[in-house]
């Protein structure tokens, strides 16, 4: 079994901010997907770099980048946590059978 270095995660999670970031401003699928080829793009052109300091130079600038267009109001499905139809019509609750003698005084 192949094990992930630190820098390949490292590289994966500012690849998946990336590209969640770019669906923030471009909720249209057809409208991301370019930015999406270009993202990878900026990514392979990087991929080749060894120096450590360089990587690193490179990592604080992405993060930068995502913090500098990060969204205000960032894109979330209606029914997902947050979202606008989140926990809209609940089941009811299941609760036990009223006591008799309580609906007899009633």
């Amino acid at each position: 079994m192949s094990q992930v270095t630190p820098h390949v995660k490292a590289v994966r999670s500012l690849y998946r901010k990336s590209l969640k970031l770019a669906l923030d401003w471009a909720v249209q699928r057809n409208l991301w997907r370019g930015q999406a080829v270009y993202i990878r793009s900026l990514f392979d052109a990087n991929r080749n770099i060894n120096d450590p300091r360089q990587r690193r130079i490179l990592f604080v600038e992405t993060e930068k980048l995502l913090e500098k267009w990060k969204h205000p109001d960032p894109y979330r499905p209606p029914s997902a946590p947050g979202g606008s139809k989140y926990e809209r019509n609940l089941p009811p609750p299941d609760l036990p059978p009223p006591d008799r003698e309580i609906t007899k005084e009633l």
